[in-house]
Formats: C-alpha cells, sequence, structure tokens
C-alpha cells in the first residue's frame, strides 16, 4: 500500500482525487482514501455508484457545499465531488497495546474529538510521537483524517506511531478504561490542576476540538479534567499547543 500511496501522492500532491469519473476509478482500483465529499444535492447514476462503491469499501462520504468543494479543488473543475486521499494505513486500538507491552511501559494514548484543521492533528501526531507515546485515535466522521498535509505536518510521524479511526469515541474510552487506562480530558474549566496529576501510569489524554471542545459523551467518559496554568488575559490555547504541554508533562512524569 506504501508505494501505491507514493505513487498518488507524487502525481496528486496535495492528496485530492477531482471528479466524478476519476473518483469512480479510483474506488474501482482500491485506491486508499480517507473521505469523499459530495456537493449537497448531487445526484445521478455516476453519483450512486460512488455512493455504493464507497459504502462497500468503508470510506465516509459527506455533503459538502460548493464553497467547501471549491477550496478542496486544485483545478476548479470538481464536478460536485471530491475524495481525500488516506496516506497511511490506519492501525486499531489493539495496536497501540500491543506497542506499549512489547515497550513495558505504561499506555500513552492521545484522543482527538472532531479535530477538523489538519495542521492541529498533524502537529499532535508529531507530538506524541516524539514524547513516545503508543497511538492516536481519532472518530470516523467529524474529523480530518490521515490526508497530504496532516502527514506533511507531521514531519513523517505518520510512519512512525500507529493512528486509529474508530465510529464511537464514548465507546472506545469505556473499553480502555476497562483496560485500565485512566482518561485526562483537556477543559479549561476542569477541577484537575495539569502539574498536580498523576500521568505515570495507564493514560489516555483527550483533546476537544478546536471550536466546540469535548462533546458531552466523551467529557462524561472522562475520570478526570485538566486546566492548564493560565497567567496571562487570553482563557484557551491552540489544540495541539494544549495537547503538547500536557504530553511533555505526562514525559516529565514518566523519565
Amino acid at each position: 500500500m506504501k508505494q501505491k500511496v507514493e505513487a498518488l501522492l507524487e502525481a496528486n500532491p496535495e492528496g485530492i482525487i477531482e471528479g466524478k469519473n476519476a473518483v469512480l476509478e479510483a474506488l474501482r482500483a482500491k485506491t486508499p482514501i480517507d473521505k469523499i465529499f459530495v456537493a449537497k444535492g448531487e445526484s445521478d447514476n455516476t453519483i450512486n455508484r460512488i455512493t455504493s462503491a464507497a459504502k462497500a469499501q468503508n470510506i465516509v462520504i459527506t455533503q459538502a457545499d460548493r464553497r467547501r468543494l471549491d477550496s478542496l479543488s486544485q483545478t476548479k473543475t470538481h464536478q460536485g465531488i471530491v475524495a481525500v486521499l488516506s496516506v497511511q494505513e490506519y492501525a486499531s486500538v489493539d495496536d497501540m497495546l500491543a506497542l506499549a507491552q512489547s515497550r513495558n511501559e505504561p499506555p500513552l494514548i492521545i484522543v482527538c474529538d472532531e479535530l477538523s484543521d489538519p495542521h492541529n492533528l498533524g502537529a499532535i501526531i508529531r507530538t506524541a510521537e516524539c514524547v513516545g507515546a503508543h497511538g492516536v485515535i481519532i472518530p470516523k466522521r467529524r474529523s480530518v483524517g490521515l490526508t497530504a498535509v496532516v502527514a506533511k505536518t507531521s514531519a513523517g510521524a505518520v510512519s512512525h506511531i500507529p493512528v486509529a479511526k474508530v465510529p464511537n469515541l464514548p465507546m472506545i474510552l469505556k473499553e480502555l478504561k476497562k483496560e485500565g487506562l485512566w482518561v485526562f480530558g483537556a477543559d479549561a474549566e476542569g477541577s484537575t490542576a495539569l502539574y498536580e496529576s498523576d500521568l505515570k501510569g495507564p493514560t489516555v489524554i483527550v483533546v476537544g476540538s478546536e471550536g466546540d471542545g469535548m462533546g458531552r459523551l466523551v467529557k462524561e467518559n472522562c475520570d478526570f479534567l485538566l486546566n492548564i496554568p493560565m497567567r496571562g488575559k487570553l482563557n484557551s490555547l491552540n489544540a495541539s499547543v494544549a495537547t503538547s504541554i500536557i504530553l511533555y508533562e505526562a514525559l516529565r512524569q514518566r523519565l
């Protein structure tokens, strides 16, 4: 798969495939696609075939307005459909737990709740790899995936750390808690100060979306809500910056 993706990215450096026939042929060739955007209200025989093929391959299809498609398009002749390539094969959560066990380390896993900015996700993956974390989990829907921009921003870290895409984050958090991991959510209003927390044991760190933070059900499945000390006039940090601060505190405690 890696050679196939590299060849595709050489031909499509932004990781974008546009147009009905091009997307349909990519699906027929089992091209690794992360997500397909279709213009709202767009429907014809080709779109229907694309939708069927995508569902059969478990690829997410998202309805989008024309402005969103125009922003993704490189040619501006997208015909109401744009596919975003996946640059790396997704791992499983079990892969992450197995990696921690193979290193004889307590698991350190990051969960990103509906991040939409590829630069944020890429930066988080890069930091996660640098601190020796065992994996990053993202939701299947309403989240950026392993796109070319994410890979570039991660400085290649996507090739060195497992990233899993799951359909239900609250369910995954419950399963990880059953495995003995403690779940810490990043929350400006959290009652647990970061530097008073214990991140040495089996740990999940949850970061919310750029605008709304963690979803209600995700937050309810956190054991602790962490707040990062703030001394300035602003009351929030960029998602990737906040995650980096927490991850390096976890690393400090584990050294």
